[in-house]
């Protein structure tokens, strides 16, 4: 990790402006799951115990830089303060005279909320003078939203133009933990990719191919693989466009000796529904008129085994469409194996992460990604914007 952190700067005394994610789900005004709020724990904690007077700004939604009165902050500054055990003024707004007179008051150990940074349009289109009332509020700057360090925008990048800019703790976990998984993987390092499309993992598994012992290959992504070895996947979701660069991938991943696994078996549906009718079938004999759902128990049984000898395993992508329960056995197999193993497990954010909730098994990875699309660009190699931007060590 060679980026300055809260860690290496005098804050007593100093207003701090802390972007954190807190983006979490709610339903009917209530947060469903409040873990992007806990992680940011630690930095705010460190913070007030320092003697920062804690200035927090956040996007939650998409409000397309409009003000959507669902789409305040009030609920996420409420539980925030509840796990803090004191008070958390939510502001009106994100800049101008009011909050500057609010900041002014603000006294050391002192926490407060912005509204919604995507009410204004200048924050996701990086607007300087946007950028420059952010960086009015405080005398430095720190990012601990990992999940939004793949966006250009004001409140990640453009603020760093305007104030010294320090990583947070949260964002300094993210950082070591998939660059080490990359850089120096305790071996065998087995990476197991899923979801939809192949096209939005190319990047991720060109890279995988040059670090990783083995991937294994679940979700819809796996018939795009499947129909490129000459198999026919019936209705299964497929990228026919896709076929080539599929077949060029496992070229690769033969040429590089990687251990490139796609499913034996697998369930199918007669239909994407819930109750649809199921079974499970090889992957070389799925029926005409049928769609791939899981991966079967043959091959959860196969990935469980290769995780069980594994050093590192990093996951990203669910197995099937485990929002459907009679089709969620092999995102289960997977999280349930990497919680039985002595590896280093790493989750990537999004569908993964809420999988790994949902089953109860989040306490039993060493570390889950706060940032889905934001973890998937870290695979994939490319440096991000707000980690960029950031003090040098």
């Amino acid at each position: 990790m060679n980026k300055q952190t809260i860690r290496d700067v005098e804050v007593t005394g100093r207003r701090v402006l802390v972007r954190v994610d807190f983006n979490v789900p709610l339903d009917d005004g209530r947060i469903t799951d409040d873990r992007r709020i806990r992680e940011a724990l630690p930095t705010i904690t460190e913070l007030r115990r320092r003697g920062a007077r804690v200035i927090l700004a956040s996007h939650f939604g998409r409000p397309e830089g409009k003000v959507v009165e669902d789409l305040r902050l009030d609920p996420v500054a409420q539980r925030l303060s509840e796990l803090l055990g004191v008070p958390v003024a939510k502001l009106a707004d994100c800049v101008g005279p009011d909050v500057q007179r609010a900041v002014a008051q603000m006294h050391n150990g002192d926490v407060v909320l912005l509204e919604n940074l995507r009410f204004h349009p200048e924050e996701e289109a990086n607007d300087p003078a946007f950028a420059r009332a952010l960086a009015s509020l405080a005398d430095l700057y720190v990012n601990d939203a990992f999940g939004t360090a793949h966006r250009a925008h004001a409140s990640t990048v453009g603020i760093a133009r305007f104030l010294p800019a320090v990583a947070g703790l949260l964002m300094e976990k993210e950082l070591i933990y998939l660059s080490r998984a990359l850089e120096d993987p305790r071996r065998p390092f087995v990476a197991i990719l899923g979801g939809k499309k192949v096209s939005d993992k190319i990047g991720v598994i060109r890279n995988l191919l040059t670090k990783a012992d083995a991937l294994l290959i679940g979700g819809a992504m796996s018939y795009t693989f499947l129909r490129a070895t000459g198999l026919s996947v019936g209705k299964s979701l497929t990228e026919d466009d896709k076929l080539d660069l599929a077949r060029s991938l496992l070229e690769d991943a033969a040429k590089r000796r990687v251990t490139f696994r796609l499913p034996d078996d697998v369930v199918v549906a007669d239909r994407f529904a819930e109750d649809a009718t199921a079974r499970v079938v090889s992957a070389k004999a799925i029926p005409a008129g049928w769609m791939g759902m899981d991966i079967g128990p043959q091959t959860s049984a196969a990935y469980a085994a290769v995780i069980a000898g594994a050093g590192t395993v990093m996951w990203n992508g669910p197995m099937g469409v485990f929002e459907f329960r009679p089709f969620s056995a092999g995102t289960r197999a997977v999280a349930e194996a990497m919680a039985k193993s002595k590896a280093v497990t790493i989750v990537g954010g999004g569908d993964s992460a809420a999988a790994v909730q949902q089953m109860g098994l989040a306490d039993r990875m060493t570390h889950i990604s706060t940032g889905g699309g934001a973890s998937l660009e870290f695979l994939e190699g490319k440096e991000l914007p707000g980690v960029a931007a950031l003090l040098d060590r």
